[in-house]
């Protein structure tokens, strides 16, 4: 009886986490969403991305994940990525994760992340559109942190992370997350079908709902 009650309580958790990104407005929001992250990651200079890591990277995945539970525990989210191009960034396609965990844990928290992509081959297995699994598909690390890091930001893996949480900024390992392609996001988002590979090269020009965030990003 109480393997069946876990068993249950896991498979809500699970579909809640797997589920969330639906629950978000629309993937406008989460574009203005990204916008305000990279703000916020801007705000202090000794604890932020080093300039030089954000100038040399090939592309940015930037998510908001909501972890909640007690003792079993659910997380989702849901983001965008984009690539840089030969004419600049690219129009964000979405993005999303979740999972279940367990741990003495209690309450809810909510995360911001970006994801650094230090390689083309980084980019490469987002824009196939199968699920990336951060230290598995691709070599992960925890991203540098401050000004005192932007001399010797030369990247280490082909994936930097960082996180921000209840104000506190620090890189942070994702190892093991799964992030997914949001195929219904995108297509309603853009009015039509299209292939992650032709947003991130290019090939799709960004909407008027993103043009903040690539102006956010155009000094990089």
């Amino acid at each position: 009886m109480i393997t069946t009650k876990i068993s249950s309580v896991m498979a809500i958790l699970f579909s809640l986490a797997v589920t969330t990104a639906a629950t978000h407005a629309a993937m406008q929001d989460d574009v203005d969403r990204a916008v305000s992250i990279i703000e916020r990651f801007e705000e202090i200079p000794e604890k932020a991305i080093p300039p030089r890591v954000l100038r040399d990277a090939k592309g940015l995945a930037i998510l908001t994940m909501t972890k909640a539970g007690f003792i079993l525990s659910g997380r989702g989210g849901s983001g965008v990525i984009v690539a840089r191009t030969e004419h600049g960034w690219s129009a964000p396609s979405a993005i999303g994760t979740g999972g279940i965990g367990v741990g003495f844990q209690a309450g809810v928290q909510v995360s911001e992340y970006v994801i650094i992509l230090n390689t083309p081959e980084a980019v490469n297995a987002f824009s196939q559109g199968s699920n990336v699994t951060l230290g598995a598909n691709l070599s992960a690390a925890v991203g540098p942190v401050g000004r005192s890091a932007e001399a010797g930001a030369a990247p280490r893996a082909a994936i930097y992370t960082y996180s921000r949480s209840q104000g506190i900024f620090a890189g942070v390992s994702l190892e093991g997350t799964v992030i997914a392609t949001r195929y219904q996001a995108n297509e309603e988002y853009y009015e039509k079908p299209v292939y992650v590979e032709d947003i991130l090269t290019g090939k799709i020009a960004p909407p008027a709902g993103a043009k903040k965030l690539v102006e956010v990003l155009s000094k990089y």
